[in-house]
């Protein structure tokens, strides 16, 4: 049985190697581009059709790393530090700064409850703008109100 990882690091090396893009690939599996990165990437699990189309469209005819990719992965991390590249540093300090007030708006909006990170998409998106281009990333994501027992 192939480990996740090893399945993980043969994607990457085949995704530079074609030179496809996440665009190219989420259009192959049928899913968003943040979604099949996440499949690429070890964080989600796929159906056998999801991971077949991934694996075609990346040259991969390995029934190993096609069954690696519907297995549930391993979700989040067991590191407790902030990560230290710059992008990714940003994404944890926008809830740093912005987390209470984001989460003072949703409770005044929905009433005491989360997003959920299952019935969940996330977008990224170039915004034109003449000062240069921004980002958009947009979190959607169903509404659990917190229940009484």
């Amino acid at each position: 049985m192939l480990e996740r990882e090893a399945a993980t690091e043969r994607l990457r090396a085949a995704k530079a190697e074609t030179e496809t893009s996440f665009a190219a690939l989420a259009e192959a599996v049928g899913r968003g581009e943040v979604w099949t990165a996440a499949l690429l990437l070890g964080a989600v699990s796929g159906d056998e059709s999801e991971a077949r189309a991934l694996c075609e469209t990346l040259d991969i005819a390995d029934e190993a790393v096609i069954d690696a990719l519907q297995r549930p992965p391993y979700k989040g991390s067991d590191e407790l530090t902030v990560p230290s590249d710059p992008m990714l540093y940003r994404l944890y300090e926008i809830p740093q700064v912005y987390g209470d007030a984001i989460k003072a708006c949703l409770h005044e909006e929905f009433g005491d409850g989360i997003m959920s990170a299952i019935d969940f998409e996330c977008h990224v998106d170039r915004v034109p703008d003449p000062d240069g281009d921004r980002v958009r990333i947009t979190y959607e994501g169903k509404y659990l109100p917190y229940e009484k027992w």
